[in-house]
C-alpha cells in the first residue's frame, strides 16, 4: 500500500490559502523581514498559541536554537548539556557560541533526558540545558527545570519535532523553560520549507534573539550600528505567510497523528512492544516502538516494518549524536578543535541512548493524510509483525 509522507503533497495539507499567501507578498513587492508584516503578525500569531508574551522568528529550526543559546549571552567554554539522541541542530549553534557540549543520558523508552541524568552531568561550568522533546513526546522538563533552577542554569526546550504537546502538568511544551524553539522545516507537523520560531516570557532574552537574528542590529530604534556579534537568520516574507497559513492547521494536524497512533496502540496492546505513554499529550511527529528483547533488534522490526510500505527507522540515528566526527574528531574550527578543547570532560557514557539506537528503537513515520484505509491497514500489518516476531505477550 501507498502510504502519504511529508515529501509530497499527498502528505501535507497544501491548498489555496497557502496559494494565496504567496501571492499576496509576490505583489505588494516586499519579500523580506526589515519592514515587513508577515513575519511580525506570524511571532504574535504562534506567541498567542502557546500563551507566552514574545516570539521571534528565525530562517531555520537550527538557527532558532541558536538564536537562544546566543540570547543567553554566555561564555566560551561554559557547559551545556544535551541529549544524545537528537538532531545536530540542537547542538550546532552552541558549538558556534563557544560552548562545550555535555551529553546526559536518556530515559531507556521515551529518548528524553531526564531530571536525574541532567543532575548528573552538571558541573561548576554547566550554564544552560536543551531540553529535546522526542517524537513528539514532553521530556520531564518541569523536572528538569527544578534542578536547573537550584545551580541557576538555563533552560532551552528543543520543541522541533513537539508541536502542542503537553507535560504531564498539562504545559505546552516550550512554555517552561527559558526559552523554546520550533522547527518550520519540510519534515515537521507544519512546514514552510524552513523555518524557526523562539518563544520566551523574558523580554530582555527575546530582544537579544531578535538582535542576533539580524547582525546585532537595532533597527527599530533608527540606528544603523551593531550591539553585539550577531548573524543573519531573517525569516523571509513568503516564509512566514505561508507559516501563517499552516498555523491555522496545526490542531487539525496533530488530532489527526494521535488518531493513527491510537489505531497503532490498540493493534499492539498485549504484544510487548512499549508504544508512547499518555498519547493524548504526545503529538506524534513519528510514532516511535521500544523492543526490549536480546533476539530480535531493531534493524530486523525496522526492515519488516518498511516492506509493508510504511516509512521505519532503526535508531532513528545511524549512530549516538556524540559519536560522530565533527565531534570525536573535533572538526570544528580548522584543525583547532576549539571550543571542545576548552574542557577536560571524559568522554560520555550514555548506555540508554547507546542502547536505544544500536538494538531497541524503531521509529515509524506517521501522517495526517492517513486515510481510514491507511490506518486499518497499518494497524493490521503492525499487529501481524509483532505476533511473527513472536514477541512476548505482556
Amino acid at each position: 500500500m501507498h502510504y502519504p509522507t511529508i515529501n509530497d503533497i499527498d502528505g501535507r495539507r497544501f491548498g489555496p490559502d497557502e496559494e494565496a499567501a504567496v501571492v499576496r507578498v509576490l505583489r505588494s513587492g516586499h519579500l523580506w523581514r526589515v519592514d515587513g508584516t508577515e513575519a511580525p503578525a506570524l511571532e504574535r500569531e504562534f506567541a498567542d498559541l502557546l500563551g507566552t508574551r514574545h516570539c521571534v522568528a528565525a530562517a531555520t529550526g537550527s538557527g532558532a536554537i541558536h538564536a537562544a543559546v546566543a540570547a543567553l549571552d554566555l561564555n566560551p567554554g561554559d557547559e551545556i548539556i544535551v541529549p544524545p539522541i537528537t538532531d545536530a541542530g540542537s547542538v550546532i549553534g552552541a558549538l558556534a557560541q563557544g560552548l562545550v557540549p555535555v551529553f546526559a543520558d536518556v530515559d531507556p523508552l521515551t529518548g528524553c533526558i531526564t531530571a536525574e541524568s541532567v543532575a548528573e552531568a552538571a558541573g561548576p561550568r554547566t550554564k544552560a540545558v536543551v531540553v529535546v522533546h522526542l517524537f513528539g513526546g514532553a521530556a520531564d522538563v518541569e523536572g528538569i527545570v527544578e534542578v536547573c533552577s537550584a545551580r541557576n542554569i538555563r533552560v532551552i526546550e528543543d520543541c522541533a519535532q513537539a508541536y502542542l504537546t503537553r507535560t504531564k502538568s498539562g504545559a505546552l511544551v516550550g512554555t517552561v523553560g527559558d526559552l523554546g524553539c520550533f522547527s518550520l522545516q519540510q519534515s515537521k507537523h507544519i512546514t514552510a520549507g524552513d523555518g524557526g520560531l523562539v518563544v520566551t516570557d523574558d523580554p530582555a532574552l527575546a530582544r537579544r534573539a531578535a538582535l542576533f537574528c539580524d547582525k546585532g542590529w537595532p533597527r527599530d530604534a533608527g540606528q544603523r550600528t551593531h550591539l553585539f556579534l550577531g548573524l543573519n537568520y531573517r525569516m523571509p516574507e513568503l516564509t512566514a505567510a505561508v507559516a501563517r497559513v499552516q498555523l491555522t492547521k496545526l490542531e487539525g494536524i496533530v488530532a489527526d497523528r494521535r488518531r493513527v497512533a491510537a489505531a497503532w496502540d490498540e493493534a499492539l496492546t498485549g504484544s510487548g512492544w512499549h508504544v508512547a505513554p499518555d498519547g493524548e499529550r504526545h503529538s506524534y511527529w513519528l510514532y516511535p516502538i521500544v523492543v526490549e528483547r536480546p533476539d530480535v533488534d531493531n534493524r530486523l522490526i525496522a526492515t519488516r516494518i518498511a516492506q509493508t510500505g510504511l516509512g521505519a527507522s532503526a535508531g532513528y540515528l545511524q549512530r549516538v549524536l556524540h559519536a560522530n566526527p565533527f565531534l570525536t574528531e573535533r572538526r570544528t574550527f580548522g584543525t583547532s578543535g576549539w571550543p571542545l578543547t576548552l574542557s577536560d570532560r571524559p568522554a560520555p557514557s550514555c548506555p540508554n541512548a547507546e542502547t536505544m539506537v544500536s538494538r531497541t528503537l524503531v521509529t515509524v513515520a506517521i501522517n495526517e493524510n492517513f486515510t481510514d484505509d491507511h490506518i486499518a491497514r497499518s494497524s493490521s500489518d503492525l499487529r501481524r509483525i509483532a505476533e511473527e516476531l513472536e514477541v512476548p505477550h505482556a
